[in-house]
């Protein structure tokens, strides 16, 4: 439904938009319809006129609404209406007396509520609430009773739980072995997608560089759009193809997200996580957990070039409050990544994976030491204690992502000249300020 009162900030909008907006949807091939409350004989507020045309649209199945509303912005204001002044401002103590007297108020009479209203509410409202309720949950007991599995999927969505055996699923890399961190997330997604029913996920067009395909368990998308390269399309599928459409994307996975108990995903270059910035700061502010997967993040981006991104791109990102960014070293670490994610339900998060190969770190368990680097499932913790210096460290180099090689060869270099390095592999910085003072302190 749009609201076509022909008002913006600036006044009469025929100043600077010269669009009819409802042939624009029909070119769309939306189903169009126009409820024209102006008109030669005054402003009428037909409100059946408008169900009448919701109920039209309703009966249409095969295409999306639009219902352009004709209407007067601050009617029955008295000399307001129908202004910019309307459009953004209050309507201070004198228009507003005018408004509830226009409206049969008492002007000295504020937040007043009809005793018939409190009623209506309090009694009807509720009893027809309980009454739709008890409907409800006889369906969902049927349905739960008809079928056992399903219901304990439920039920364990519902106390945001993974099911046994997710660390004993995920992928361990051989050490020695460069290998793309995006690479790396997708055999962590193929390992996980058969004991996670509710993962599933896509791509803005840009499926076989961000690794994000669900091999076996076809596209989410009707029959009709199969095509030959997605042969296997249904709404059952799995994999979803959301086009070259970023920000669209990342506003759908905030719309699964608060939706339901499904965790999805959705992949892009790391660079043009800029068309998704509204999405992602709306995802920090409502708390959806969403999961971005940003591919092509940093300087090894390929043909693109180097100026095809900007040093400061996930410094931007990090800035976003509620919003949590995870960068791992190597491909253990993408698995724990993959792991530490889809235990935490509580914001949105993106993790940024490299293009290039990056060295598989060759992992011990526990503590690190100056000779063995420590178990990637430290990932958790947002930062650990990578590989540490023989006695007290003269310095300490923190990395994130492909630069973790880095601060490696430098703290071989530095040992050759006497200086003792520990390294930090500090995967998510929003991860680690969550933990304890003393954890903290230990790393660094």
């Amino acid at each position: 439904i749009y609201d076509s009162n022909q008002i913006s900030i600036e006044d009469d909008t025929a100043i600077a938009l010269s669009e009819d907006t409802a042939a624009r949807y029909e070119s769309y091939g939306w189903h169009v319809q126009k409820v024209q409350w102006r008109s030669e004989g005054g402003y009428t507020e037909d409100l059946e006129a408008l169900h009448e045309a919701i109920l039209a649209a309703q009966q249409v199945t095969d295409k999306p609404s639009f219902i352009e509303l004709d209407t007067i912005i601050g009617w029955p204001s008295p000399t307001k209406q129908d202004t910019g002044g309307i459009h953004g401002s209050k309507l201070g103590a004198e228009e507003l007396a005018g408004l509830k007297t226009a409206l049969g108020f008492d002007p000295e009479q504020h937040f007043a509520v009809d005793d018939e209203v409190i009623e209506h509410t309090r009694s009807q409202a509720a009893e027809r609430g309980a009454e739709a309720r008890k409907a409800w949950q006889s369906q969902f007991d049927d349905w739960a009773a008809a079928n056992p599995e399903s219901k304990r999927i439920f039920d364990r969505l519902e106390a945001g739980e993974l099911p046994d055996g997710i660390a004993d699923a995920l992928p361990a890399f051989e050490a020695g072995k460069d290998v793309a961190t995006r690479a790396a997330s997708g055999k962590v997604l193929a390992a996980l997608a058969p004991l996670l029913p509710e993962l599933w996920g896509g791509s803005a067009d840009l499926a076989g560089s961000n690794n994000t395909t669900l091999e076996e368990f076809g596209s989410f998308a009707p029959a009709s759009r199969a095509t030959d390269s997605w042969p296997n399309a249904s709404f059952s599928g799995r994999t979803m193809h959301f086009g070259i459409r970023e920000h669209a994307m990342a506003s759908i996975l905030n719309g699964i997200s608060l939706h339901g108990k499904t965790r999805a995903y959705g992949g892009t270059f790391l660079i043009f996580s800029d068309y998704q910035r509204p999405a992602l700061r709306l995802a920090a502010l409502m708390g959806a957990h969403p999961i971005h997967v940003w591919t092509h993040d940093s300087i090894g981006l390929g043909e693109d070039g180097p100026t095809h991104q900007p040093v400061e791109q996930l410094s931007t990102l990090r800035l976003i409050p509620g919003f949590e960014v995870v960068r791992p070293a190597d491909a253990n670490e993408t698995a724990w990544a993959w792991k530490t994610i889809l235990e935490r339900r509580d914001a949105p998060v993106g993790i940024s994976l490299t293009r290039q190969g990056v060295p598989t770190f060759e992992r011990g368990v526990g503590a690190a030491t100056s000779t063995e680097f420590a178990d990637a499932s430290a990932t958790a913790k947002g930062a650990y204690v990578l590989v540490d210096s023989d006695g007290a460290p003269d310095v300490i180099l923190i990395a994130t992502g492909s630069e973790v090689q880095l601060a490696v060869e430098a703290r071989e270099q530095l040992a050759a000249d006497g200086v003792q390095a520990r390294v930090v592999s500090a995967p998510s910085l929003e991860w680690f300020d969550e933990q304890d003072d003393a954890y903290r302190e230990s790393v660094l």
